[in-house]
């Protein structure tokens, strides 16, 4: 695939159907392939991670050619166009652009990440692609749309595409001053925990907002946060195996197996 023009490629994301995101991956798809599936759910799914619906059915509806939403999660959308919407499978597919950067233990949440994880398990090659900001009012979507299509072409056939999903963060600079593409490790990221705020309605019921807490604590060189925050273009392999092998031995020596 590396170089050549694909066939068919399928897009989706967590931010919903009608987000900036999704039109700018779009674009980005539309420079790699002949046909773009588009295929999103109904609203923003953030924060879903790989969940799929089986306690209530799906709902979709056609909002143009090769383009629906979905009443579900990334994973759903994954699941959907494969085995129901699409007559042949995709080449490759793209989750995203998110809208923030998905670094560290945050990939365990994304449902950008979930999506490309989906996509993996179904026997498609899958990248997430997410643009980092410092000014939620200020997404550089056009970075990540600028420069997306030659970090794809220079990953496509490189080897990783049955044993491992992508996921690449853009910097919060012009596109003509990001940095290199570097291949990163995970690392711990910015994401701190989760936080638990209770309020009173009108009826002076309680009910609960949940956020996640992030720390400026620095990372190693070769961290996919680094990277990024530092204007470089981050490509991390990520796989299902989360097995923690030093532990494992250790656990193994301490009991005697």
């Amino acid at each position: 695939m590396a170089g050549a023009r694909l066939e068919r490629i399928l897009i989706t994301n967590d931010d919903g159907i009608d987000a900036p995101g999704l039109e700018a991956l779009e674009a980005v798809a539309r420079e790699l392939a002949d046909e773009v599936w588009v295929v999103a759910p109904d609203h923003d799914q953030s924060g879903i991670s790989t969940a799929i619906s089986i306690h209530h059915p799906l709902r979709v509806t056609a909002r143009g050619e090769r383009r629906f939403s979905v009443s579900g999660t990334p994973a759903d959308c994954v699941a959907m166009a494969l085995q129901q919407l699409m007559g042949s499978p995709p080449q490759l597919l793209l989750s995203g652009i998110n809208k923030g950067a998905n670094l560290g233990v945050e990939t365990l949440y994304s449902g950008t990440v979930g999506a490309a994880m989906t996509g993996l398990l179904m026997g498609i090659p899958s990248i997430a692609l997410s643009q980092y900001f410092t000014r939620r009012d200020a997404v550089r979507w056009d970075t990540a749309r600028t420069l997306a299509p030659g970090v794809i072409r220079q990953l496509l056939g490189k080897g990783w595409e049955q044993s491992a999903c992508l996921n690449i963060n853009f910097p919060d600079v012009p596109a003509g001053q990001a940095g290199p593409v570097q291949i990163t490790r995970q690392g711990q990221g910015r994401m701190d925990g989760v936080n638990v705020n209770q309020r009173t309605d009108f009826r002076e019921a309680s009910y609960y907002w949940l956020n996640i807490t992030r720390h400026q604590r620095p990372e190693a060189a070769d961290t996919e946060t680094e990277v990024v925050t530092q204007g470089g273009i981050s490509v991390t392999p990520l796989q299902f195996d989360r097995s923690a092998l030093a532990l494992r031995e250790q656990l193994q020596q301490a009991i005697g197996s």
